[in-house]
């Protein structure tokens, strides 16, 4: 398993998971014209992506979702309010999920989990390799961690986590005091100490990888939300590595731990 993050942030997002040769876009909040770019800068063609998942109808997560399906033959997976609240991808015949749902492609496996966010329907995602079980968690947009979003990160060999805000900052921003308290609301989004301290509550041995996600450009910066999170995970059984991931810039490839899924694979095609 392979995954970049295309870019993350208000302005956009998009991550891409591949195994085996498949891959699959989690979220297209950029144009078409911006997402190609990105995708053949590391050698991705856009037609070769098997599918697309779209988290919420929110513009920076979903911009380019039905115009790519239709550019480039990609398959669209929704929750049913999401499809509901943006009629391009009706038009689009996006596939309806549920969270709970897992739908099987060529080599992946998409799991949906609810999401706290102020969206019609929004989701986060588990994408598993289908043949070695290793697999990455995509979580942004999260108001607080609710049962299901520690359900969704407990267990990643690679986790993409908001880290949106530090909780001063926004404070001291010029937002005015409704926006403020909208983001800082149990429907808005992740501060860094809240993202920290749900990374070290699921730290395991296989973690391999955590990308920070979706920093606000107001209210917080890399060296900040890394920071925090080293920090909080000072003394953990954590030994992968810790990244930011960028706005205007793709981050990436990160992979499990070599030989991740190996047993697995091994005791399955030994039944």
């Amino acid at each position: 398993m392979k995954l970049w993050v295309l870019g993350s942030g208000s302005a956009g997002n998009a991550v891409l998971v591949e195994c085996g040769g498949s891959r699959v876009l989690v979220d297209a909040g950029f144009g078409t014209r911006e997402l190609s770019g990105r995708l053949r800068s590391i050698g991705v063609a856009p037609e070769s992506i098997e599918a697309c998942v779209v988290t919420h109808e929110h513009s920076d997560h979903i911009k380019g979702a039905a115009s790519g399906a239709k550019r480039w033959g990609w398959t669209l997976l929704a929750s049913p309010e999401t499809i509901a609240a943006w009629p391009e991808l009706r038009e689009a015949t996006c596939v309806a999920v549920q969270p709970g749902d897992s739908v099987s492609l060529a080599r992946l496996r998409v799991t949906a989990y609810a999401t706290p966010h102020d969206a019609a329907g929004p989701i986060g995602v588990r994408l598993a390799c289908l043949e070695s079980g290793v697999n990455a968690a995509v979580c942004t947009d999260v108001g607080h961690v609710s049962a299901s979003v520690r359900a969704l990160c407990a267990g990643a060999d690679l986790l993409v986590l908001e880290s949106n805000h530090d909780e001063q900052r926004l404070r001291a921003s010029a937002y005015p005091p409704f926006v403020q308290s909208r983001i800082a609301s149990r429907s808005g989004h992740l501060s860094n100490r809240e993202s920290a301290q749900l990374i070290r509550d699921v730290v395991h041995r296989d973690l391999a990888h955590v990308v920070l996600a979706h920093l606000s450009d107001t209210c917080n910066d890399h060296g900040l939300a890394h920071g925090v999170t080293a920090d909080r995970l000072r003394g953990t059984r954590f030994r992968g590595a810790l990244s930011v991931a960028m706005q205007h810039g793709v981050v990436g490839p990160f992979s499990p731990r070599s030989g991740r899924g190996a047993a697995e694979a091994q005791y399955s095609m030994a039944l």
